[in-house]
């Protein structure tokens, strides 16, 4: 069996995640790293879009989870995703996602806060 690897880096979404109230009132950004294992299946023979993950479509999965529901945890919001990928692309067996959070509240200076959850289909 043949797979290859897609990914989608550093997909920025402005959303209102957190367990803090002010997290949800100010909102921020968030950034997520897509890494979706594909079974080839026709894709590689057939060279058609139909065959494999469409980038688009992906970008707009993730779109929508990110700046759907409030989540308090990124560990939620990671699981959502890559179960959302999973689902809609039957053709992924593992996706891995990583989302960052650059301010998040710390008592300190720090570039931000990453989580990174792999689901198996």
């Amino acid at each position: 069996m043949t797979t290859y690897t897609i990914t989608l880096q550093n997909c920025a979404f402005f959303a209102r995640h957190g367990v803090h109230d002010e997290e949800e009132f100010l909102g921020q950004r968030f950034f997520v790293d897509a890494e979706l294992d594909v079974v080839a299946g026709e894709a590689l023979k057939s060279d058609s879009i139909d065959d494999t993950v469409n980038y688009g479509i992906a970008f707009t999965v993730i779109e929508g989870i990110v700046t759907g529901k409030r989540r308090y945890l990124i560990e939620a919001l990671a699981l959502d995703i890559a179960k959302g990928l999973c689902e809609t692309f039957p053709q992924v067996r593992r996706a891995k996602i990583t989302v960052r959070k650059p301010n998040a509240p710390v008592p300190g200076v720090l570039d931000f806060v990453q989580v990174s959850v792999e689901h198996f289909a």
